[in-house]
């Protein structure tokens, strides 16, 4: 078969997959490095490529300076600092190990300019054309940039679910909506029927899709979703025994707690318990929609894995189709959560059987 007629061109991802192998694999060959693949995986690659009549869009590669191979990485916060450092060096590791695997580069962007808040435009120029694309991460990002990429029609890819008004953005994110949802159903069948929902103050994305989840949750588990099952605090210190207290007595038997940077809300949950009496997890079971606070003598808080390092490596693959094709975007993709199980979720002390 020839070249596709009125179509777009086909890209290394659907190679890959008609061949078998992976999108690794492809680069490889693609690029001249096939000595590197076996020979059977690449003569299935150069079948695929024949049938579907690859070739390397050359004018794209000058426009973007795909010459140069180089991807970047740029944060909106900084992410050495060591509270920091634990949470992003999954995502680090991803996007290395992904860039080395094709022969990319890594070029890393950090804040200039002295002021404490970074830019991207600092200057007025877009600082990221130095490489062929970017990777980009962090909490508190600038949406006006990413708006302002976009128009641009710059090549980049977010890790994590972003929303820009006006803008179809690339990103790969965490599926928090169907891990919620699951968590829910979880402890729904532990006899729960009252599972409240503690929520940031600030609706960023990742909150919404748990409240998402929380509710759908509800619904799959046969219970009735009310406001009051939604409780919204801010740093966690408002977190005290009277809050608790308040929860149990409206008949809350279980928490879902969306997770902060730091550990303070699992620190202020324990003591908050023992000053009103509560019993974690025979009175009030308490799970965490994320990574969980770090493990104590006596506690282990039951939440969810993230795919940090495969949302890295998964950011690279989607950039390297952006660069490829023009015309691929926007990609978007949300990676599975895996429960991490702990001591601090139990069955419900008075269990209902909902038909």
């Amino acid at each position: 078969m020839g070249t596709r007629q009125g179509s777009r061109r086909p890209t290394q991802v659907e190679i890959a997959r008609r061949a078998g192998v992976s999108q690794a694999t492809v680069s490889l060959v693609i690029n001249g490095h096939g000595s590197q693949v076996s020979a059977d995986r690449r003569e299935a690659v150069l079948a695929v490529i024949a049938e579907l009549g690859y070739t390397v869009n050359t004018a794209a590669r000058s426009l973007r300076g795909k010459g140069n191979r180089i991807l970047g990485l740029y944060t909106f916060e900084p992410v050495f600092p060591v509270s920091e450092r634990d949470f992003y060096f999954p995502f680090l590791q991803g996007v290395e190990a992904e860039a080395a695997l094709l022969g990319y580069d890594m070029l890393l962007f950090t804040s200039a300019g002295g002021s404490t808040e970074r830019s991207i435009y600092a200057g007025g120029s877009n600082r990221l054309l130095k490489s062929d694309g970017c990777v980009l991460l962090g909490r508190h990002l600038a949406r006006d940039e990413l708006a302002r990429l976009s128009r641009e029609d710059f090549p980049y890819v977010f890790i994590g679910r972003r929303e820009v008004e006006g803008v179809r953005l690339s990103y790969v994110g965490a599926d928090y909506a169907n891990a919620t949802k699951t968590m829910v159903q979880r402890l729904a069948a532990m006899g729960h029927s009252r599972i409240l929902l503690v929520r940031r103050a600030e609706g960023a994305e990742p909150g919404l899709d748990r409240a998402a989840g929380h509710r759908a949750g509800l619904e799959a588990a046969g219970l009735h979703f009310t406001p009051d099952l939604v409780h919204q605090v801010g740093d966690g210190s408002e977190i005290d025994a009277e809050l608790l207290r308040s929860w149990t007595h409206a008949g809350i038997t279980a928490i879902l707690v969306e997770p902060r940077e730091a550990d303070g809300i699992g620190r202020a949950l324990e003591l908050a318990a023992a000053s009103a009496g509560i019993r974690i997890p025979t009175d009030l079971s308490v799970a965490f929609l994320g990574e969980a606070p770090a493990s104590t003598p006596t506690r282990i808080w039951t939440g969810l894995a993230l795919p940090r390092a495969e949302m890295g490596q998964e950011a690279v693959r989607m950039l390297i189709t952006l660069l490829e094709d023009r015309d691929a975007g926007p990609l978007q993709k949300l990676l599975p959560c895996e429960p991490v199980d702990g001591n601090s979720i139990a069955l419900a002390s008075s269990v209902s059987v909902h038909t």
